[in-house]
C-alpha cells in the first residue's frame, strides 16, 4: 500500500502544474484564437479595419481568403484575410 501512495504523491505535483498551465496559458489562448476566427469570418465590405502591420483602411472587396482594402486617395491593397488584426467600426 505504501508504494501506491508514493506514486500518487509523485504525480500530484505534475497534475497540479499541468492544471495551472491549462487555466493560465492554454485556455485563454484558445479563447483568443476562437475570437479571432469569429472576427475573420464576420468581416464584410465597408468594415474599417487595422492589419497586423498597422495599416488602417476600409474593406472594399472580400472573398474566401483575400481582402481588398481601400486606403487613402482610393488606393487599393490586397491582403490575406488572416492579416486583419481588428475591426474598428464605430458603434
Amino acid at each position: 500500500m505504501g508504494e501506491g501512495g508514493g506514486m500518487i504523491g509523485a504525480l500530484l505535483p505534475l497534475i497540479l502544474m499541468f492544471a495551472i498551465f491549462w487555466f493560465l496559458l492554454i485556455r485563454p489562448q484558445q479563447k483568443k484564437q476562437k475570437a479571432v476566427r469569429e472576427m475573420h469570418s464576420a468581416l464584410q465590405k465597408g468594415d474599417k479595419i487595422i492589419t497586423i502591420g498597422g495599416l488602417h483602411g476600409t474593406i472594399d472587396a472580400i472573398d474566401e481568403d483575400i481582402v481588398v482594402i481601400l486606403v487613402h486617395d482610393n488606393r487599393k491593397l490586397t491582403f490575406d484575410r488572416t492579416s486583419i488584426r481588428e475591426v474598428v467600426n464605430p458603434n
